[in-house]
């Protein structure tokens, strides 16, 4: 079956100013970036775009503002991580009138629940929207963990159509294809484990780091595509220093450097996080900087849109 999604959907940052305050245009700027790439969707306001941290209004006029922005060009996603399913549903019936084409949904944030309580959540929130869904599974992060055998118990929700493994633990992959088949498209969102989720048969990628490289980015993923897996191999050995980025508890401040060291954003924040500073800001700049001076070269744009070369 075909999936419903597939390709890199990346999570882009929210964009913000020095002061806090949302920045749509650097937002829309690099969401344009990120389209030019050959980006098969994207998505905002996940746990890069610092979902959490955005007041209810803000995240409305985020997603007001990139669905006008992308303007049909790629689907255009949605992160959910209210801390209750009412307010989940809430959103995404607002998410839909605001015109997006689907939502990535994390379980309800700040409890831990059993396995009744987790599915109870999502199946509550998927029925108030007649959208697609990719259902995200990131039990280091957020303590739900949705075992392949809780997704098979989720396959009759019609709307679930995707789903981002996200447990650090590359085995899923398998255990999924074994254990659901191919009823859900499968994403890896673990960033430095995307080339080993390839091989074992993915559909897409939730990228992180890269989308502060985004065409560096896309080019990998195609190789996987075509099977060039010792290119792919190349290009992923220089990518991993900046993969890695994506897998600390300050990947936000991490990635937002990167964009901007790369001329695609700031580094700026919404409290509680706070920018890097010290000794931990130079090894991560020394990382993104060591990067930036070692990437590979690019096949232009219109090869690459015949195909990898």
């Amino acid at each position: 079956m075909k999936p419903f999604w597939s390709g890199v959907f990346p999570a882009i940052t929210t964009q913000l100013k020095k002061d806090g305050s949302l920045d749509l245009e650097g937002t829309a700027k690099h969401a344009n970036a990120l389209i030019d790439s050959g980006v098969s969707g994207l998505i905002f306001l996940g746990s890069l775009g610092e979902n959490q941290a955005l007041a209810a209004d803000e995240k409305r006029r985020v997603i007001e503002t990139m669905v006008q922005v992308v303007d049909g060009r790629v689907p255009v996603l949605s992160g959910v991580a209210e801390s209750s399913t009412a307010e989940a549903a809430r959103y995404m019936r607002d998410g839909e009138k605001l015109g997006l084409d689907g939502f990535m949904l994390m379980p309800a944030m700040l409890y831990k629940g059993d396995s009744r309580e987790t599915l109870t959540h999502f199946r509550t929130a998927a029925r108030a929207t007649g959208l697609p869904i990719m259902v995200y599974n990131n039990p280091i992060s957020y303590a739900n963990d949705l075992t392949p055998e809780l997704f098979a118990e989720l396959a009759d929700v019609k709307n679930f159509v995707a789903l981002k493994e996200s447990s650090g633990d590359v085995r899923r992959i398998t255990d999924l294809h074994n254990t659901v088949g191919d009823r859900y498209a499968i994403f890896t969102g673990v960033d430095d484990l995307a080339l080993e989720a390839s091989i074992l048969g993915i559909d897409g990628w939730v990228a992180g780091s890269g989308i502060a490289f985004p065409e560096e980015n896309q080019y990998f993923w195609e190789l996987t595509r075509a099977g060039q897996w010792e290119k792919a191999r190349e290009i992923y050995r220089w990518f991993t220093p900046l993969l890695h980025l994506d897998t600390s508890t300050k990947f936000v401040q991490y990635i937002k450097l990167a964009v901007q060291e790369c001329g695609l954003g700031s580094e700026w924040v919404r409290a509680p996080r706070l920018p890097l500073t010290g000794q931990e800001r130079k090894r991560v700049h020394k990382i993104i900087h060591e990067g930036m001076e070692r990437r590979p070269k690019m096949p232009n744009v219109a090869s690459k849109r015949r195909g990898v070369k």
